[in-house]
């Protein structure tokens, strides 16, 4: 490794460093006092009963936006490679539309074409927002499943796995699914960051979760709001250490797999 190598290297990782060891000086204040060290911050975050129930609240929304993006577009990626291809450049526009449309605009959008749908929807959030959530994160997940795809040789695999006498849904979960484990999980990644830091549209449409409870701490609170954005920072790299030890996990068992039943 070269010297301007390490030099950037080291650069990078002061840019991220500094303010975390920042805000963990600043975490471990005292409310009273001002001065360091003690852990009372964290104990108010902990005993508080609104952290738990938000963040409780956020990480279904994530896995529900997963889940529900994940079932609606590998399928819908894997027809249009394999069948479609000409529909690619069409759905790759529509995907960047969540990116054009400022997420204030498209709250108040989606607050009026759901407007009318049953209540256990329109006012609940694994409804509402969960849907909105799917569409946050189409770009991602489009994006990163479109790469995965292009990886790898669809038409030869579904042909192969045809030929063994395997059926759509065989191909699709036993054959393609497993080729591109690692898109997949490269979109839920991205789909669980944005879930747990959306504030715009969960704030507009009057739901509360985790990012709310972060702001308004962050409002009322010094220095415990500190402790909670380190909490948040590593309750998110905790998830997804979880997803990708998940992952490689089902990979390996997928992998002793011999061919289509």
């Amino acid at each position: 490794m070269t010297l301007s190598a390490v030099i950037w290297l080291l650069l990078g990782a002061a840019y991220f460093i500094i303010p975390l060891f920042a805000t963990l000086l600043i975490s471990l204040k005292s409310t009273q006092t001002g001065k360091c060290c003690t852990a009372h911050n964290y104990g108010w975050v902990l005993h508080n009963g609104d952290f738990w129930h938000t963040l409780r609240l956020s990480a279904l929304l994530a896995v529900e936006t997963i889940v529900i993006s994940l079932a609606l577009f590998v399928p819908t990626i894997y027809l249009i490679h394999l069948k479609l291809p000409r529909l690619r450049p069409v759905i790759a526009f529509l995907a960047l539309v969540p990116f054009i449309v400022p997420p204030i605009v498209m709250v108040v959008g989606l607050l009026r074409t759901f407007k009318g749908t049953p209540d256990w929807f329109y006012q609940k959030p694994y409804g509402f927002l969960a849907a909105s959530y799917v569409i946050l994160a189409f770009p991602y997940m489009f994006f990163s499943l479109d790469a995965g795809f292009r990886s790898i040789d669809v038409h030869t695999l579904t042909e192969a796995s045809q030929s063994l006498g395997a059926k759509w849904p065989t191909t699709l979960f036993r054959v393609i699914l497993p080729n591109i484990r690692s898109a997949a999980l490269a979109a839920s990644f991205l789909t669980l960051a944005i879930v747990m830091g959306e504030f715009t549209i969960a704030n507009l449409a009057a739901f509360h979760t985790f990012p709310i409870f972060i702001q308004f701490v962050s409002e009322s609170q010094g220095f415990p709001a500190g402790a909670l954005t380190l909490m948040s920072f590593g309750i998110t790299w905790a998830a997804m250490l979880s997803l990708l030890l998940v992952g490689r996990k089902r990979g390996a068992r997928g992998a002793v797999i011999a061919g289509a039943r």
